[in-house]
């Protein structure tokens, strides 16, 4: 698309003489000692519709929209607006008073929430998956740059440094601002060459996650040094154990406690932003305990980001909204106020141009000659290592953070601020066409084929897309049942379950129980099976209890308002004489409209409800629904020592006909038992498959019950709209006459607390 630049350019800056013309107006007229809300309000508004405006011109020519707020925040300053009306650039923004106290504030809360969403864009699983590599480059990536950066800052001019008897906390500054990457601008590179998932991708992302929390961590560190104006050994090791104690408290039991503080928010505050309100507070929180051991706040806010990203209840639309309110204010107005505290009109100095352009190859020479040790270090080949080394040297708008930190602090003087500035918009505009030239010559192997073919299944898929299962049980076998398949599926992503016991006096049931034979103890049990069974691993399942004396209609009902993709019913009676659902079951669904699975015990699992099914058996037909199902059955079969059984039936409305003549071609009934011998050799499951085309399905699926022993066979239905639940007469026939246990799965959207 071309860009109109003439006319961007007449808009934005007829829009900044208008403003300019009335806040001089005004600003002649008031108090000069109180801060004006109008010139605040003007401060506010020129940043974000300047910044997001030429964010967007950045992001259609390819470049990161950071680099536009920057932008903006320099036409705004001194480097361009104060060059050409000084009168007006000083009275929109002024350089001291309580006026600039307003857009700082704003602008430091602006800090804490940028490295908030930075924190919840870290991946530790990602880190910990390519560890080895991920560690040799942010090892090598961040020693080579701190040196040299720590060495230039060493011979450094004595003008240049705010105060000269405190050079070696600028010299660790500066070394630490050069060795840091922007995970930010990296993961946007790489998410937008869809190179996420690729080998080197994952490692690129690790690498720079790596680096951003070791750089966070020093900086900290680098700020309780400053704040001491001196050495001070003691105080040191101090502020260090301080440091670990806090990480290793966070990572531990912070973790569980940010996850029942989200979960308690999504499930027990009506407000739609209660999530969000509990983020911002953990956040806060963080921050202010940071702060009181004695080192930065940014530390506790990124940990915080980085805790709330893990959680495994943060829905896309929480996620959403919390990123689209820091993009949109936050976002601008800090970058934008970096730009305006950087005067690049110092540089028509010879010397300071030249100092610059060393900086700026120090800085480049000194992270990509260190990533590309690391990268081959770790074994990767000469083109994945320069691909690691193009995008580990984008600063961005980490190194702006940690300028603007080290402005505050007093460490850094101002024109080394506008050097720093420079550094980090040169590095950025060049890393992203640099990786995308190196990404794109990249070869694909075999085994990366084969996983990324495995991932790009499972995006579209049901089971791995649930986030929240609800388990609706009594105290019966079916019960049982239910809890061991609700702990098989959620074993292998630690999906949180709440069990909800319903039916008449629930809570007095439920204090009889004895614990190793809890529904709890089953889901749990089952849950570690599969973790252990499983070679990629398993996360831990988080297992909350609720009793309720309710009508099941009513406890439902509430329930669901919470969010779950996935309701599991395991109670006593499931059928009536007349074949239906029994009343109860009728109840219990009727206040949820997603996906559903009914279980019901048969065979072996009414002696033992909490046994692996030996033999899994999955009608398949083409539709929606027997896809899902057939989802389930290769997530169960993923314990079972013998090949899942899949055999093909005609839908309800063939009723067995279409295929009466040898003649007639069987490919497409081949082309479904073969999607699903595919999906299933993903995850290392055999399959064994069957075609029975030509009978009616209901007589069909009993007939290879019954010819392959199946313990378990997984039945996708569809649920019939009506004022009681149906799945139809197959579902029905099944159900009454197996003599396999039945896994009743239905279809439906899945579903998320808004």
């Amino acid at each position: 698309m071309e860009i109109r630049w003439g006319r961007l350019r007449s808009i934005v800056w007829t829009a900044v003489f208008l403003l300019a013309t009335i806040i001089v107006a005004s600003a002649a007229g008031e108090n000069a000692g109180r801060p004006s809300e109008f010139v605040f309000l003007v401060q506010i508004t020129l940043l974000i519709a300047v910044g997001r405006g030429l964010g967007e011109v950045m992001q259609r020519i390819g470049q990161p929209s950071v680099i536009g707020e920057l932008l903006g925040g320099l036409l705004l300053g001194p480097s361009l607006f104060g060059w050409l009306w000084p009168s007006a650039q000083s009275a929109i923004f002024p350089s001291s008073g309580e006026q600039k106290a307003l857009l700082e504030g704003v602008a430091q809360f602006g800090i804490l929430l940028l490295l908030l969403l930075t924190g919840m864009e870290t991946d530790l699983a990602l880190v910990r998956k390519v560890g080895r590599a991920a560690i040799a480059v942010s090892i090598t990536g961040i020693v080579v740059p701190f040196v040299c950066g720590f060495a230039l800052g060493e011979f450094l001019p004595q003008s240049l440094i705010s105060h000269p008897e405190a050079r070696l906390i600028a010299a660790l500054f500066l070394g630490t601002a050069l060795s840091i990457s922007s995970v930010k601008i990296v993961a946007v590179v790489v998410r937008e060459m869809n190179f996420m998932r690729r080998n080197v991708g994952q490692i690129i992302v690790a690498s720079a996650i790596t680096d951003d929390t070791i750089g966070w961590i020093i900086i900290a560190m680098i700020f309780s040094l400053a704040a001491r104006g001196n050495l001070d050994l003691p105080s040191v090791a101090q502020t260090l154990l301080g440091t670990f104690a806090f990480l290793a408290v966070s990572l531990t039991i912070g973790r569980r406690l940010v996850f029942r503080l989200i979960r308690w928010a999504n499930d027990y505050l009506l407000s739609s932003a209660a999530v969000i309100t509990v983020i911002l507070l953990l956040m806060c929180a963080m921050a202010m305990i940071t702060r009181l051991i004695g080192v930065h706040s940014v530390l506790g806010a990124f940990i915080a980001g980085v805790l709330v990203g893990q959680s495994p209840i943060l829905t896309r639309q929480i996620n959403e909204r919390l990123r689209g309110l820091i993009s949109s204010l936050f976002m601008p107005v800090f970058f934008g106020l970096a730009g305006l505290s950087a005067d690049l009109t110092v540089l028509k100095d010879p010397n300071l141009l030249m100092l610059t352009a060393t900086l700026v190859l120090i800085a480049s020479i000194g992270k990509f000659g260190g990533a590309f040790a690391g990268g081959a270090l770790a074994g990767l080949t000469r083109q994945e290592s320069y691909a690691l080394a193009s995008g580990m040297n984008a600063r961005g708008s980490t190194e702006v953070i940690i300028a603007t930190i080290g402005l505050s602090m007093g460490v850094l003087s101002q024109n080394m601020f506008s050097m720093i500035v420079t550094m980090a918009i040169l590095t950025t505009m060049a890393m992203p066409p640099m990786l995308r030239s190196a990404l794109a010559r990249l070869p694909l192997g075999k085994e990366e084929k084969e996983r990324l073919e495995r991932e790009e299944y499972e995006q579209k898929g049901f089971v791995a897309n649930l986030e929240r299962l609800l388990l609706a049980v009594d105290e019966s076998t079916n019960a049982r049942f239910a809890s061991h398949i609700a702990g098989l599926l959620a074993g292998s992503r630690g999906l949180p379950i709440t069990v909800l016991h319903v039916g008449a006096r629930a809570k007095q049931q439920e204090s009889k129980r004895a614990e190793d034979e809890s529904h709890e103890a089953a889901v749990l049990n089952a849950a570690q099976a599969v973790a252990e069974a499983q070679a990629d691993g398993g996360g831990n399942v988080e297992v909350t209890t609720r009793s309720r004396d309710e009508t099941t209609a009513e406890a439902i009902a509430e329930e669901a308002k919470k969010g779950f993709d996935l309701l599991i019913v395991g109670i006593d009676e499931v059928t009536d004489s007349d074949g239906g659902f029994d009343r109860k079951v009728d109840a219990l669904t009727s206040g949820f409209t997603g996906p559903l699975a009914i279980a019901v015990a048969k065979g072996i699992h009414l002696k033992q409800p909490a046994s692996n099914a030996r033999k899994i058996m999955v009608p398949v037909s083409g539709s929606t629904v027997s896809r899902r199902g057939a989802e389930i059955a290769i997530a169960l079969a993923r314990l079972s020592p013998e090949p899942l059984h899949a055999v093909y039936v005609s839908t309800t409305r063939d009723r067995g006909t279409r295929r009466t003549s040898p003649s007639m071609s069987l490919a497409k009934e081949e082309a479904i038992l073969k999607d699903v011998a595919t999906a299933a050799a993903r995850y290392d499951v055999d399959v064994r498959t069957a075609l029975r085309a030509s009978t009616a399905p209901d007589v069909s699926i009993l007939q290879e019950i019954a010819a392959s022993r199946a313990d378990l066979v997984v039945l996708g239905v569809d649920r019939i709209q009506g004022s009681t639940l149906i799945f139809g007469s197959v579902a029905a026939t099944v159900l009454s006459r197996s003599k396999a246990s039945v896994l009743l799965v239905s279809g439906g959207e899945l579903r998320s607390k808004t």
